[in-house]
């Protein structure tokens, strides 16, 4: 096989034989080094987006199809999912699958082809950021009634920022009014929208945020369907309202912010009010309080006459209870004076049932010395008793003790008698008890030349051997 990866047969008989494996490298030398890179347009036919984030799919048209699949690192830089049907063009290189000989096309960039391409990228992202919630009513907050400082994000130089100055000027002089310049138009509209959407909110001395631009394409509008800027528009503490375009125009910008308006005059409108409406519904409600606070002066007045006629003289009411007065205070002190007297004969007649305290003293002593005679009396009555038990057992004592002193003496007697028969006390006069094998030997009867005997001592045993018999 030469470089060229084609095969040459040497000769009729010996073809050039070579592997599989061979054939399959050989190949994919070839075409990958053929066709490094190559844009392809096709219908994605077979899309499966495995767990591990690669995307593996066909690309086919009227007569053809190609296996394709798009890796993880690339896929996640699109701006769409595509599915079965989409139409697509890819920029992408040719690789062979060794192991089962196929060959497909690696993925590296991908853009949807038609007129629907946008709109299909602005229904997929729109559908994502819903499912996350970030559309929620119950995310949206309220624009305050009488805002002071007013945050504008939009170029500087567009007809969206006179409009929006013209309508507050006109409707509310008062208001400050802050512009972070961006571009609303090109690549990289969407990163300094973003930018300076995340500015405001950093500052946050700011009562409502306005983000738009007028009107145009959808490929001009495009910047506001950007996922970055959504996601720092929900999650803004300043209420955000959406200017983008005209009332036909919708962003995902529009949806995900508290307030949509229809064009950025719309949005100056909404918030903020009138001042001449203001001045005039201002002056209805003074005229109103002035009404309400003379009738309700005349009904106070009113009430006051009413209760002054009822209430009658002071001077007398203060006579009958100064009468009053001097009653209770007469009969409090009747009934203090007969509270004292009878407090006083409950005195006199206790002091009578009280007795002496020496009396009760010379009681005690009394019944002491009783108590005290009473114990001597039985002390010695207790110890004559224990003095006759006594003498009792000494009496039964004495003859016991002579017992027991026969008893020791004849017991003494005893062991001097067993003290004279006994073997040891023979052993002690010099003698020796002689033993073969545990028993006593009395006579040579049984013995031959060569035994073993145990000899016994007073003191010790001596372990011999017979060398001759006699």
């Amino acid at each position: 096989m030469d470089n060229s990866g084609q095969f040459q047969q040497t000769t009729a008989s010996e073809p050039d034989v070579i592997s599989v494996s061979q054939l399959n490298r050989a190949i994919k030398q070839t075409l990958e080094s053929e066709y490094p890179m190559v844009w392809v347009k096709g219908e994605v036919s077979n899309f499966t987006a495995h767990r591990s984030g690669h995307w593996y799919f066909s690309l086919k048209d009227d007569s053809s199809q190609v296996m394709a699949v798009m890796f993880k690192g690339h896929n996640a830089r699109l701006k769409f999912k595509p599915d079965t049907g989409t139409e697509v063009l890819v920029r992408a290189r040719l690789a062979v699958y060794e192991p089962r000989g196929n060959y497909q096309i690696v993925c590296e960039l991908m853009e949807p082809v038609g007129a629907g391409a946008l709109q299909k990228q602005f229904e997929q992202l729109k559908a994502k950021l819903a499912a996350e919630g970030l559309f929620a009513a119950n995310r949206k907050q309220s624009l305050p009634a009488f805002p002071k400082k007013v945050a504008v994000v939009t170029s500087p130089t567009g007809a969206a920022i006179r409009d929006i100055l013209n309508v507050l000027k006109r409707r509310n002089n008062g208001i400050e009014v802050h512009v972070f310049p961006c571009r609303v138009q090109g690549d990289s509209a969407a990163k300094e929208i973003t930018k300076q959407v995340r500015l405001a909110c950093e500052i946050g001395d700011y009562d409502v945020m306005i983000v738009g631009r007028g009107g145009g394409s959808m490929e001009d509008l495009w910047c506001f369907n950007d996922e970055a800027l959504a996601r720092v528009i929900s999650e803004s503490a300043i209420p955000v309202v959406s200017a983008v375009g005209h009332e036909i125009d919708f962003t995902i910008c529009d949806f995900v912010s508290d307030v949509r308006a229809p064009t950025p005059s719309a949005a100056a409108e909404i918030i903020t009010g009138d001042t001449g409406d203001l001045g005039l519904k201002l002056n209805e409600l003074k005229k109103r309080m002035w009404r309400a606070w003379n009738l309700g002066i005349n009904n106070q007045k009113q009430k006051l006459s009413q209760l002054r006629r009822l209430l009658g003289d002071p001077s007398k009411g203060l006579e009958r209870y100064a009468q009053k007065l001097d009653d209770l205070s007469w009969r409090l002190e009747s009934l203090m004076r007969a509270g004292l007297e009878l407090r006083s004969r409950n005195l006199k007649e206790a002091r009578l049932r009280l007795v002496s305290p020496e009396v009760n003293i010379r009681r005690q002593k009394d019944k002491l010395e009783n108590t005290k005679q009473l114990l001597d009396k039985s002390m010695n009555q207790y110890l004559k008793n224990k003095e006759k038990d006594l003498i009792s057992v000494l009496d039964i004592y004495q003859p016991v003790n002579k017992i027991v002193e026969a008893k020791r003496t004849e017991l003494e007697k005893k062991m001097l008698q067993l003290h004279g028969l006994s073997p040891l006390n023979i052993l002690e006069r010099g003698y020796s008890i002689t033993k073969k094998e545990g028993s006593p030997l009395v006579s040579t009867d049984g013995l031959k030349s060569g035994d073993s005997l145990e000899i016994k001592l007073h003191t010790g045993e001596i372990q011999a051997r017979v060398e001759e018999l006699r």
